[in-house]
């Protein structure tokens, strides 16, 4: 089967949201997707970093897709654990089956032997694709997807997606195409407009309170850890999301919300060793420019839920990353009131908002609601 038949299957049962990391089993359904005229194609910097936006995109309304080379599978057995499985976010992960009977080259032939093995451990259903079972495993999963709300996977072996001779697709082409279809805003400011020192004056709880306040009724993804807990303790609603597992995963998960429902601001609550864990996310919100996002990255240098180990954002300035990643728009706080006044001012994002507070935690008790409430009020939020 041709990528372009697969993607137009994938369309009919449908699937309306597509990412991954590219593998070259199935070049020709990303050739295909990279110039869909509805959904194309999102690349991403890693698996994991894939799965989380698959989350926030099916807590957005969409049905997603997660591609990835049966080495990505390992990569995403966390997410997958903490995150996809433990909150219920459904996604169909096109797994290709490297290793495949044993022949490959030699990194690919042990987790060739153990990826089914590796699926059956998560419990998530799988199946194995042929090239005459498509369009019924596409039923099956769809069924699954719905029916069990969790992911399911289809093993994809070498030779089910061949790309026709007449219709290859060149890298040449592909890069041209996807690159006159979304080209990056510029950004609003220059790296010299940052304030040269930044120097922590509040406690992440007033600065979490001032940003709460600001933003009013906007769904907000907290970062795992003391940001959810003291989110939580100065005011729960529904409109929180709150992380209990997935570390790094934030900024993904609110890129997939703001990419599903694109009408809507969403907002991340991030904090440095969070960021850090997935930088590569910067340079796919960049690169996307979701002009609804804004990032708040809450910065106290330290590992806070671990014992206060020294985070690397003590020698790496955040703000600047972002800047250089193509955020349209870059602003740093160190009071209640800078940090109000630049949530007031992210309009025409990307927007991102580094926070520096000081190391101070106040007692903040765990969140105790069960993942799944979490997910269905959250997601009731997003539907209107």
């Amino acid at each position: 089967m041709s990528g372009a038949e697969l993607a137009a299957l994938l369309d009919r049962h449908g699937f309306d949201f597509f990412t991954g990391v590219p593998c070259s089993l199935v070049e020709d359904l990303i050739a295909a997707l990279e110039t869909h005229p509805r959904f194309p194609w999102l690349p991403a910097v890693r698996e994991d970093v894939a799965v989380g936006l698959a989350a926030g995109a099916w807590l957005g309304g969409r049905r997603p897709v997660v591609v990835m080379q049966n080495s990505g599978l390992g990569t995403s057995l966390n997410a997958l654990a903490s995150l996809s499985l433990m909150y219920g976010l459904p996604a169909l992960l096109l797994v290709t089956w490297r290793g495949y009977q044993g022949k490959d080259a030699p990194e690919h032939i042990l987790m060739g032997e153990i990826s089914p093995g590796l699926l059956d451990l998560l419990g998530i259903p799988y199946r194995v694709l042929s090239p005459d079972s498509i369009d019924e495993h596409l039923a099956w999963a769809t069924r699954e997807l719905d029916a069990r709300e969790i992911p399911v996977a289809l093993l994809v072996p070498p030779g089910v997606v061949v790309a026709p001779e007449a219709t290859r697709h060149s890298a040449a082409a592909r890069a041209a195409a996807t690159t006159a279809a979304s080209p990056a805003p510029a950004p609003a400011i220059a790296a010299a407009a940052l304030p040269a020192e930044l120097r922590p004056v509040i406690s992440r709880r007033q600065a979490l309170g001032a940003a709460l306040k600001e933003l009013g009724d906007a769904p907000v993804i907290h970062a795992n850890g003391f940001i959810c807990r003291e989110s939580f303790g100065i005011g729960d609603r529904p409109q929180n999301f709150y992380m209990i597992g997935s570390m790094g995963l934030a900024a993904p998960i609110g890129l997939g919300v703001a990419l599903a429902r694109p009408a809507h601001r969403a907002v991340v609550f991030d904090g440095d060793g969070n960021l850090l864990m997935s930088l590569g996310t910067l340079a796919m919100v960049g690169g996307l420019a979701p002009r609804n996002l804004v990032h708040v990255v809450f910065d106290n240098e330290v590992y806070g839920s671990t014992g206060g180990q020294r985070s690397p954002s003590r020698e790496t300035r955040l703000d600047r990353l972002a800047l250089g990643a193509g955020y349209r728009t870059v602003s740093a706080a160190t009071t209640p009131d800078e940090v109000a006044r630049a949530l007031r001012s992210a309009a025409d994002g990307p927007h991102f908002v580094l926070v520096k507070v000081t190391t101070e935690e106040s007692p903040a008790p765990r969140i105790p609601h069960p993942p799944r409430a979490i997910r269905d009020r959250f997601r009731s939020i997003l539907s209107g």
